[in-house]
């Protein structure tokens, strides 16, 4: 009986894509939440007046823009909770296996998405939500 731990080798594309749909969201996110303090800074509104329909999101990006970011807005809504818990599975199971930066990125992306899942439903950005999802 050998006393040497196998290591299971990780499939790289598969956690470069979970890698890539964390920071993507996140991504997507921080657009919003940019765009939404720009529009209102350059307006020289605040909230309440963002959710007029005069401020309307689509004429700060082009149609293909707002509609990639949107995709990944409500994607980061609905699949943040589902890729950390994915990610930190990964690490767990292939520790050893995954280099140090991976294990970090992994990390990060998951207590970004779920920071930003919690954040995304507190008051003062529901109003960004509701002005985004016009």
């Amino acid at each position: 009986m050998s006393t040497v731990a196998q290591v299971r080798s990780y499939s790289r594309p598969a956690v470069r894509a979970l890698i890539v749909a964390q920071f993507a969201a996140i991504g997507a996110f921080l657009a919003v939440l940019l765009l939404y303090l720009g529009r209102m800074a350059t307006a020289g509104v605040g909230p309440a007046e963002m959710l007029t329909g005069a401020y309307d999101p689509k004429d700060v990006l082009s149609f293909g823009l707002h509609a990639v970011v949107g995709m990944l807005y409500v994607v980061g809504a609905v699949l943040g909770l589902p890729l950390a818990v994915a990610a930190v599975a990964v690490v767990a199971r292939e520790r050893e296996a995954l280099p140090r930066v991976t294990r970090a990125l992994l990390l990060t992306g998951a207590v970004g998405g779920l920071l930003l899942l919690v954040v995304r439903f507190t008051p003062p950005l529901l109003d960004m939500h509701s002005w985004w999802m016009d």
